[in-house]
């Protein structure tokens, strides 16, 4: 079932994968010191050439089953990006193979302070940071949204540190500007048309190491809705209204909850739209990058 999953995952944004022009590259960067292929991420510099460049994070989509999709996270979204003026970096994550949750929200938030700390060496202005992902990559993206500055945190019996400690850049701070949420599950207990999942082999089970049902703390733990404050950077959301993956309640239920905490967000249906095909297309390509150059340039006024 895993390597179907990943599979329909590389077929999903071939629509985009054409050849991506830019000016500078970095491959396989270690952002944990590691060693291990799970910590590592490429930076792409814009055709267009800046001193500097606004930054903006790109997590692929795999139902947390994979550790190096990062090339594809880069064919599916980086040309927008790359064309609009920013610059793209791919990380790799720990897989729910490797580590269960909250590995993976950790190896994100590694990243961020790591974009933060190497900003100089690699010309990215890090005044702005925006973070877009796809799928189990959208999940990641908005977590780390929702939860900036959020250590320990406990919910019923349970406590898990968010931000942990991979990486030597934890003086850094992890939070983020802005956020595109590409049909991302969020309420991970209910992603059974947003019923109680009894499947003990779903990605989602899987990730936090046990049956729904039994791990309600950890569900919470990992959903984006539980970190939500007023605080909180500007949402996009975009999801197709015929997915067969990730039903389109979990961005409903995502979108209700940044409105009530006055989070300014906005929430795309895409008629037809299914797990990727009918919204990897030039039109949502151009709502993501107008979002982040709106919000990239709101962030500069404020900041001189």
């Amino acid at each position: 079932m895993h390597d179907k999953l990943i599979f329909f995952f590389s077929l999903i944004i071939c629509t985009h994968c054409f050849g991506q022009q830019y000016s500078k590259s970095w491959k396989d960067l270690d952002y944990s010191g590691d060693e291990k292929v799970y910590h590592r991420l490429d930076i792409y510099l814009p055709q267009t050439e800046k001193q500097t460049y606004p930054v903006v994070i790109v997590i692929y989509g795999s139902a947390w089953f994979s550790n190096n999709l990062k090339e594809m996270a880069f064919s599916s979204l980086g040309k927008s990006l790359l064309d609009a003026g920013f610059a793209v970096v791919t990380p790799n994550h720990r897989s729910s193979a490797d580590a269960k949750f909250p590995a993976q929200i950790n190896d994100i938030k590694a990243v961020i302070r790591f974009v933060r700390a190497n900003a100089a060496n690699y010309q990215m202005d890090t005044t702005f940071i925006g973070i877009t992902g796809f799928s189990s990559g959208g999940h990641l993206a908005s977590l780390a949204g929702t939860s900036g500055g959020v250590n320990l945190h406990t919910v019923g019996s349970v406590t898990f540190d968010i931000e942990g400690d991979v990486g030597g850049y934890t003086s850094y701070s992890s939070s983020v500007n802005a956020v595109v949420d590409w049909f991302g599950p969020i309420d991970i207990s209910v992603m059974d048309s947003c019923k109680r999942s009894k499947d003990v082999n779903s990605p989602e089970a899987i990730l936090i190491g046990g049956p729904i049902d039994e791990n309600l703390d950890k569900c919470a733990l990992a959903n984006p809705i539980t970190y939500i404050d007023a605080n909180d950077p500007p949402f996009l959301i975009l999801h197709g209204d015929a997915d067969p993956l990730v039903p389109l309640c979990q961005s409903e239920l995502f979108f209700e909850s940044l409105q009530k905490a006055n989070v300014p967000s906005r929430f795309v249906v895409v008629p037809g739209g299914k797990h990727g095909p009918g919204l990897f297309e030039e039109k949502y390509y151009k709502m993501m990058t107008d979002f982040f150059l709106n919000e990239a340039n709101m962030t500069l006024q404020h900041t001189f």
